[in-house]
Order: structure tokens, then sequence, then C-alpha cells
């Protein structure tokens, strides 16, 4: 029923294509975050109405971690991408016509099933390499995966303010074409690694969590890690708007280049896990989190010590994140996609718990709150990486 072993290797060519096609399909996530105002004003939407545009992106991504992720396992990937590369051109195309909130949440919604472009290419470029080079692979990856994120959002805000909102799109569906054209052309043709129906295919990706106690306890590390990561950035703007700072929308903006520092960490920490081991290097790079909280909350309204936690807490968590995904994948082979979805799952309802509880700490205590409750799941998250067996 499985063969573990795959026979194409990754070359360096197919490496930066998957490399780039991550970057592009993961920024179309946070493409819609800056032209919100735009759409607002052709729309006449309220707040709460506009705040369901992004978030009908995420729920899209987070059903296709759970209902399509585990199809890489059964089905020859460069025909699933391809699938999902087809969605996604069709589903921003839709987005570029609505004529209303309702037909553009329907776009978004499917625009987010078919960002798990993004989470078939990471486990399929790990099925091709051997234990020894994950660590390198998955640094790179992660570093396309983080330029995307990153620098969607000024990407979109620069387009959209020029051209219109429904350009972005326009991009969008470009991009989806040119990249699935280019994978669809290089990408090479794996083997499946279980013969299951769909249905079969969902019960047991389910069922992994019981039969692996491993892949509990890495995800609740993730979860509690990103949660920390999330409780910074969905403050961050609210802090940096208020006296001392009195920074506005754009200049808030402006840390996110700052962020770029998790790309180096992402693409170095791929070196130092086959030297290290994920469990040491994951308990170092959440101290170095943890210090980059404190030094934010020591120094309160310091924008230098602000900018230096920011790239320490960055680097900690993209290190991490490399380092965790290595052992990911080694817990099951024949299973790649099923687990890699299970645990991104959990990662990003971590992130999502992190958010809620971010905002309700700096309502009630301020940046104070918001570093004691980070560095509470940094505690959470070291707990469960020291009862890790690797």
């Amino acid at each position: 029923m499985t063969q573990v072993k795959q026979p194409q290797a990754l070359t360096r060519f197919i490496l930066l294509l998957m490399t780039s096609a991550i970057a592009a399909t993961a920024a179309n996530l946070y493409y819609s975050q800056p032209i919100l105002p735009l759409i607002a004003d052709e729309f006449n939407l309220a707040g709460s109405e506009l705040g369901s545009i992004p978030a009908f992106a995420q729920f899209g991504y987070a059903f296709a971690l759970l209902f399509i992720s585990p199809l890489g396992d059964s089905i020859v990937r460069r025909r699933l991408i391809g699938f999902l590369s087809c969605l996604l051109v069709l589903a921003s195309a839709v987005a570029v016509l609505s004529p209303n909130l309702t037909v553009l949440l329907c776009a978004v919604f499917f625009i987010g099933v078919s960002a798990n472009i993004t989470q078939q290419l990471i486990p399929f470029a790990a099925s091709l390499v051997s234990s020894e080079q994950k660590g390198a692979t998955l640094g790179t990856l992660m570093m396309g995966l983080t330029i995307g994120i990153l620098l969607s959002r000024t990407l979109s805000g620069f387009v959209g303010e020029q051209f219109g909102w429904r350009s972005v799109f326009i991009m969008s569906a470009s991009l989806a074409v040119l990249f699935g054209v280019l994978l669809r052309m290089y990408l090479p043709t794996n083997k499946p690694l279980a013969n299951l129906g769909y249905l079969q295919l969902i019960k047991s990706t389910l069922a992994l969590l019981k039969t692996h106690k491993s892949l509990k306890i890495y995800t609740l590390a993730g979860a509690f890690w990103f949660a920390a990561f999330n409780v910074l950035w969905a403050t961050l703007a609210i802090y940096v708007s208020d006296a001392p700072f009195n920074y506005n929308a754009q200049e808030a903006g402006l840390f996110g280049v700052i962020a770029l520092a998790g790309v180096i960490g992402a693409k170095s920490s791929g070196k130092w896990v086959n030297t290290l081991g994920s469990k040491k290097l994951v308990m170092m790079v959440l101290l170095i989190a943890a210090l980059g909280f404190v030094i934010t909350g020591v120094f309160i309204g310091n924008l230098i010590a602000l900018i230096v936690g920011i790239i320490l807490i960055d680097f900690a968590i993209f290190s991490a994140q490399v380092a965790n995904q290595v052992r990911v994948f080694s817990i099951n082979p024949a299973a790649q996609s099923r687990i890699n979805g299970l645990y991104m799952l959990g990662y990003y309802l971590g992130g999502a718990i992190g958010s809620v509880a971010g905002v309700k700490a700096y309502a009630l205590y301020q940046w104070p709150g918001v570093v004691l409750v980070s560095i509470l799941f940094i505690l959470l998250s070291s707990l469960f990486n020291f009862v890790a067996k690797k």
C-alpha cells in the first residue's frame, strides 16, 4: 500500500521554482488587507462587514488544511497543484468581477482554499530529499513563505492605490497562471504513497493524532510559540499608534520590513538543525524569543528596544518553525501531506488564539500585558518541546 522512497531528486532550479511559487501563493491570504478601505468605499461597507473579507480567506485556508492537504498522499501532487492553480485563477477572476460583497466573500474563500498549493509544495519538497538535506531545504522554502507573507501587504497596497482594488486580484490571477504553468512543466511526477479513498483518507488523517503522540507534542509546541508571535503582531499597530510613538498606519506598516529578519532565521536554522538537533535548536531559539519580549517590556516606549525585540522574536519563531517541521516530516514519510495538514491546522489555530489573547491583554493591561501573555505562551511551548523525544 505504501512506498516510502522517492526516485526523483530535488534540483536547485526546482527548489527555486517551489520557493518562488510558495511566496506568490501565500501572499494571496494577505492581499485583501491593505485594500479593505478601497473595497469599503465602492461597496459602502461597515467595519464588521469589511472584516469578513480577510476572515473568509483564512476560513478557506483552514478548510483546505483539513480537507485538501491529505489528498497529497493519494493523488499525484503535480496534478493536485495544477487543479489548485486553476481554482486560484478562477477565484481571483470572480473577485475581479464581483458586483457585491456576497460574491467577493465566495471568491476570497476559494482563494484561501487554493492557497493550499503552499502546503502541497512543502511536503512534496521534503519527500524528494534525504533526512540530512531536509533542514536546509525547509529553510529555503520557509524563506519564500516569509517573503510572501511580509511583502504581500506592501505590494497589494501599492497596486490597489495606483490601479484600484480589482487590479490586485488581476495580479493574483496572472501570477497563478504563470506559476501554474511552470509547476506543471517542471515539477517531477511522484508516486502517491497511500492508496485510499477520500473518506478513508480523511478518517486516517484524524487517526494520525491518536497513532503518533509525537505529532501532538510538536503541534502543541508550535501552536503556542505561534500564539506568542501573533500576540505581538495583533497589537503592535495599536501600541505604536499611541504615545510616545504616535505613528500612523503607513508608518506602523514599516515594522513589517524589520520582520524580514525572520527570513534570515528561517534560512540559517535549516543548517543548524542537523548539527544541534531539532529539540535543542527549538529550545535555544525560544529563549531568544523570550529575551526579545522581555526587552520590549523592560524598555517600554523605546523605539530601538522595540526594533531589537522584533528582530529577535521573528528570527526565533521562524527558526523554530523550520526545526519543528523537520521532525514533523520524519514521523511517517508515507503520510507527510496528512501530517503536515494537521500540524499546520494546529499552528494556525494557535495563531488565532494568540491574536485574540493579545488584543484582550492590551485592552486590559496595555503593553506589559502583551509581554506577559507572550512569555506565558513561550513557556508553554518550551514545556512541550522539553517532553519531546527529539
